[in-house]
């Protein structure tokens, strides 16, 4: 199948890009700057506000699969920079989107947890979103605009994801061993409960909707529900840290630019009863985290 990969950059898209081509898929790939994954994809240095060069890479490779990881997903960030979230978050899903729609691709448009506001937990993706705050708004009209615009779509929302080596800036699990592994004491929230999600089982599950053809919401995340204390316990069990440098603190204790879903715990039923691909327990996820780190 021709495939194209947006974000192959990114922590999900360079897994996606191995995964599919392994797969043994013709891979095309955007991303922003130079190439930083491996695998003979095709590539394409395109920023996510130039529509007419994203609409130009789908208008030359013509792929049947159009797989968007890229994003401004920099929480704050968004919110100081609110245009610059709404160009990448809304306005480049949906050029992606019409474009997908035009060449007859299925489009496959990766989301996140925060389109919830975090009151109740345990959300599935038939709940009704109610995003807080600047990134959470964006993606969620990012998604309004993948139901609106494209023919053939599927909605996959993750949390947390995590992965070695970091792609661009450090994810939260990739903080946690540096800080962690030099003895650095850190503070995490135990009052924020999320999936966390290991970005290689997202590129599967991922990679599996788009060649499926799968339409409709999928939550592509870790099936355990934790609180950020408790990941951080359960990856000291595993790398063999000291458990004591994790401090536990609230939410409200830090100055934060942007308001955080306190219960996004995601429902992931329906990917369980419907992928070959199962979303992972925390316990085989960092195990998996473990050998990527270790090499």
């Amino acid at each position: 199948m021709r495939t194209l990969v947006v974000g192959a950059n990114g922590l999900v898209g360079s897994r996606l890009v191995s995964t599919l081509l392994t797969a043994g898929h013709h891979v095309a790939a955007i991303g922003r700057g130079d190439r930083r994954f491996k695998g003979e994809a095709s590539y394409h240095s395109v920023d996510l506000a130039d529509a007419a060069g994203l609409t130009k890479v789908v208008t030359t490779e013509k792929p049947e699969l159009i797989l968007n990881c890229a994003a401004m997903t920099d929480v704050d960030g968004c919110e100081r920079e609110p245009e610059n979230a709404w160009t990448a978050n809304v306005d480049g899903v949906a050029t992606l989107a019409k474009a997908a729609k035009a060449t007859g691709a299925h489009f496959v448009h990766v989301s996140t947890d925060y389109v919830f506001d975090g009151v109740t937990g345990n959300y599935s993706p038939d709940s009704i979103p109610n995003p807080r705050g600047t990134y959470a708004v964006t993606k969620y009209v990012g998604e309004q605009a993948v139901r609106s615009l494209a023919g053939s779509w599927a909605i996959a929302r993750t949390a947390v994801v995590f992965g070695w080596p970091a792609a661009g800036q450090k994810n939260f699990g990739s903080w946690l061993v540096d800080a962690l592994g030099k003895g650095t004491p850190v503070k995490l929230f135990d009052d924020q409960w999320v999936n966390p999600s290991m970005a290689l089982n997202v590129a599967d599950m991922v990679a599996e909707l788009g060649t499926r053809k799968l339409t409709g919401i999928w939550h592509t995340c870790g099936a355990d529900v934790v609180d950020r204390v408790q990941f951080g316990k359960a990856l000291c069990a595993k790398f063999g840290f000291d458990p004591s440098l994790i401090t536990p603190s609230k939410m409200a204790d830090v100055k934060l630019a942007s308001p955080r879903p306190s219960r996004s715990g995601l429902d992931v039923k329906k990917t369980v009863d419907t992928l070959i691909a199962k979303p992972w327990s925390l316990d085989v996820a960092l195990g998996r985290f473990v050998t990527e780190v270790k090499g």
